[in-house]
């Protein structure tokens, strides 16, 4: 059974680690606050370079275009991104189980080929699949402590020089998309080749209702601008969504652990009071048992 001074240093143990969950909160609140508003910012631009190429590639030759062109999948890499640090909840576990899913469900016969290759983007899931033996063609650890544009850029130019030197075929990525500060949702994503089935399943409707627009310069030269960018600006969201998703998840989960520490400390001081009232009973006990031992001798 544990003593009252056990009792004492457990309870100014959960206290300390209260503080720091208290602290990490607070700190995690702070960075998810701006990168909330980065992700909210760049989203509809997003969206709008997307349309603008989907509207732009009907009316270009897409074997024009490497990354624009599909060709009979025999290798695959897959972009995982997890965050540099732990202490997040379930936000890196559930981006490795969705990759692994994908990869096991999707790409079984290429990945027992050895077809399969990674992209890791933050140490969690580089630790991880490096561990299990995975193909990891590069890694990507500690941009997150200073994102910015050009660790995008870096990222994809090195994924479009490896799909036009044809080191693999297709390329999708897995990553947590930003929901609200509770919430993360697990996306898996076709990066390479830019799927044209976008056009074809968008809403005709609203297709048919797109102005035709005279583009100066040509339109190949415009979409041979694009392309890039937009490519690097999807990764560049990809990567502030998981940021985002990274600070929520963070968050929480230190809130929970706060939650906890407090229902610990209340358990810990209760089981401390009950054992000092029973110290304090044994000791009366004792000296009345000693007060009627000497009445009998007097």
């Amino acid at each position: 059974m544990a003593t009252l001074r056990d009792i004492r240093r457990s309870i100014a143990g959960v206290k300390s680690t209260q503080k720091i969950t208290k602290a990490m909160k607070m700190v995690a609140a702070a960075k998810l606050r701006r990168a909330q508003e980065s992700i909210l910012q760049a989203r509809p631009y997003a969206r709008k370079m997307a349309e603008m190429l989907r509207h732009l590639s009907g009316k270009v030759d897409a074997a024009k275009y490497p990354v624009l062109t599909q060709r009979p999948v025999e290798k695959v890499a897959v972009i995982v991104v997890t965050a540099d640090r732990g202490l997040c909840g379930a936000f890196n576990t559930n981006v490795v189980r969705a990759a692994v899913s994908h990869i096991n469900n999707s790409y079984k016969d290429l990945f027992a080929a050895g077809n399969v290759k990674l992209f890791c983007i933050g140490r969690k899931g580089f630790e991880f699949f490096n561990k299990l033996n995975y193909e990891i063609l590069s890694k990507q650890i500690g941009i997150f402590n200073s994102l910015n544009f050009g660790n995008a850029r870096t990222i994809v130019k090195e994924i479009v020089d490896g799909y036009a030197a044809k080191k693999f075929d297709k390329v999708v990525v897995v990553y947590n998309e930003f929901k609200n500060a509770a919430q993360q949702r697990i996306a898996i994503e076709l990066f390479l080749p830019i799927p044209p089935e976008a056009v074809e399943k968008a809403d005709q409707k609203r297709l048919r209702s797109l102005v035709d627009y005279i583009y100066e310069p040509s339109s190949e030269e415009i979409i041979s601008a694009l392309v890039p960018k937009h490519l690097n600006f999807q990764m560049w969201r990809v990567l502030l969504e998981s940021n985002a998703a990274e600070q929520g998840a963070r968050m929480t989960a230190m809130e929970n652990a706060s939650t906890n520490a407090k229902e610990m400390i209340s358990s810990l001081e209760l089981s401390y009071n009950k054992a000092r009232q029973a110290s304090i009973t044994k000791e009366l006990l004792e000296i009345v048992s000693g007060a009627e031992a000497l009445k009998k001798a007097g």
